[in-house]
């Protein structure tokens, strides 16, 4: 089993980003994170980086309004001159392009807080909630030119309760989040994915045809 070297692209708090940190100096995660970039100067995810002794990266977004492959571009100088082989996003608020899904291919990975592919984009646990389903949850897919569509490593579900708000149930998921995120990784480091047009298989995988769940 290969250590993978991780590049991390956030924007926000990077709840997963610390997940992802946890679990590997806890020894479950065979990764090691090369960097972690932020669009924004004021993302607690940096900081986070920066108490473990990890190289953060501030790239700012100014200036490039209409040209996001010029700064795709700066990105992917910086994941390469960190020899970075597999880039998470984790909380990063902006659309990658063609160019960093192309330097990246089958190489790029994002954590999305339904089960794909329902409820792509935004606010996806009020959509869930409007919509009176009975599980939401989260997916960890590959990324690829369209909005959460690339192919499905993982998911993991949640019931919705009647009396989920939009917080609780976000609140509930982003656990779900933080497991699944560092899975999805050990599977890729443990050479155990392999895509097959819109499917990933898992080797060595148990499934059981009988398993299920109900809701109520």
């Amino acid at each position: 089993m290969k250590t993978v070297k991780l590049g991390a692209l956030v924007s926000g708090r990077g709840s997963n980003l610390q997940a992802i940190i946890d679990n590997i100096e806890n020894g479950t995660l065979s990764a090691e994170l090369a960097v972690v970039i932020s669009d924004q100067a004021d993302a607690y995810a940096l900081e986070r980086a920066r108490k473990h002794g990890l190289p953060a990266v501030h790239i700012s977004a100014k200036g490039f309004k209409g040209k996001r492959e010029e700064y795709d571009a700066l990105l992917i100088k910086e994941l390469s001159q960190r020899d970075v082989e597999l880039v998470c996003l984790a909380g990063f608020m902006r659309i990658i392009t063609p160019t960093l899904i192309k330097a990246f291919s089958n190489r790029i990975l994002n954590i999305h807080p339904a089960l794909l592919p329902a409820f792509p984009g935004l606010h996806v646990q009020k959509a869930a909630l409007e919509h009176g389903v009975k599980f939401s949850g989260c997916t960890v897919h590959f990324v690829d030119k369209g909005m959460d569509t690339g192919p499905i490593i993982i998911q993991a579900v949640v019931p919705i309760l009647d009396n989920d708000t939009e917080d609780s149930l976000s609140t509930r998921i982003l656990r779900q989040e933080h497991k699944i995120y560092s899975r999805a990784i050990q599977l890729y480091a443990e050479g155990r994915l392999t895509i097959r047009g819109r499917h990933v298989a898992v080797s060595k995988g148990e499934q059981s045809a009988d398993a299920f769940l109900i809701n109520p």
